[in-house]
């Protein structure tokens, strides 16, 4: 499997083809839809965002609570299409990928391809394996929303595998014989 350094995630994504398993390195911001309803609003009020985002990548997760002597509780996907009616305009500003787990609107898919921002599918009802890969979690915004604030977390070998690449190539879509 090859491992994608996130911070060079819009070079790596010119090599990559839906169905390709990677795995992923560096920093992951977790949001899910109530934190995207706030970004947002942000966004719309001209008010600075818990992060930047160009380039950044979010992980529609929600990661349980931390138990003593653990970096983070299990942090599994969420279903991405929660966020469909956010992702067009988040990635028109410069998101440069997201994981999550399920399909995407065709609205999501053709932004993908537009903004060349890759989507990729970590496996549902794994969150306590995929927290083993997480570093380091840091809360950085929207703590009263609980498990559902946006985190800052720091993976090494996270398994994904890439669901929706930027030539329009879908895991999803249904293959004609």
């Amino acid at each position: 499997m090859r491992e994608i350094d996130l911070g060079n995630i819009r070079n790596e994504a010119k090599t990559l083809r839906a169905g390709d398993r990677v795995t992923l390195t560096g920093i992951l911001h977790t949001a899910r839809d109530a934190a995207h309803k706030r970004v947002c609003a942000l966004l719309a009020a001209g008010e600075p965002l818990p992060f930047a985002l160009g380039g950044a990548v979010v992980y529609y997760a929600g990661p349980t609570p931390t138990k003593p002597g653990h970096v983070i509780g299990s942090c599994g996907p969420t279903t991405s299409g929660r966020m469909d009616s956010y992702t067009p305009a988040l990635l028109a500003r410069g998101l440069a990928a997201m994981v999550g787990k399920g399909e995407r609107s065709a609205a999501v898919c053709a932004s993908i391809v537009e903004h060349a921002a890759p989507y990729f599918c970590a496996v549902g009802g794994a969150g306590a394996l995929a927290a083993r890969c997480v570093e380091s979690c840091e809360e950085i915004a929207f703590a009263d929303l609980g498990c559902e604030s946006v985190k800052r977390l720091v993976v090494r070998q996270f398994p994904v595998i890439l669901a929706i690449d930027i030539y329009g190539g879908n895991l999803f879509a249904r293959q004609e014989k």
